[in-house]
């Protein structure tokens, strides 16, 4: 390989994670546990879309069950049988499989309901404007100009 190919190739698992677990306010933080994410996406530098390598341990959640207004997500499981739950029901995924989520559409997450690690991949875009519900919870984001997630109440008072 050379010193050029190097800086286009990398183990995802040496990528470093995000120091701090979720950006949810609490009381919900804590309720996705111990996720791990690794932003391949920025490591690369990209801007259009975003992949995270997600690892998932026993009793732990991808997010809080969550729809787009503007953005696509596609989640594949690289290892484990998460369950995915939305609001119709719940099917268990197995390695290999993959879902998908188009703006607008049904919320959804992921838990991991086993007692071995979970492992997917996210992959989402960055559409401007796009804001979250959360259908569960007294919650809702909006995507910043600076790229960050603001959050508040669902009746618009922010989070402090």
């Amino acid at each position: 390989m050379s010193t050029d190919d190097a800086l286009h190739a990398i183990h995802a698992a040496d990528v470093p994670s995000r120091p701090r677990r979720s950006n949810y306010p609490e009381p919900f933080r804590s309720r996705v546990g111990e996720r791990e994410k690794k932003p391949l996406g920025e490591a690369f530098g990209l801007k259009n879309f975003g992949v995270n390598f997600t690892r998932l341990p026993p009793g732990s959640m991808s997010a809080l069950m969550h729809a787009h207004s503007r953005q696509d997500e596609l989640v594949f499981v690289l290892r484990g049988k998460p369950t995915l739950v939305t609001e119709t029901g719940e099917v268990i995924l197995e390695e290999g499989m993959c879902c998908g989520f188009p703006a607008q559409g049904e919320a959804h997450h992921l838990v991991n309901r086993t007692g071995q690690d979970v492992i997917v991949l996210e992959i989402g875009d960055r559409t401007a404007g796009d804001e979250v519900r959360y259908p569960q919870v007294d919650l809702r984001a909006g995507l910043r100009k600076d790229g960050t997630w603001g959050f508040s109440h669902a009746d618009g008072t922010p989070y402090t």
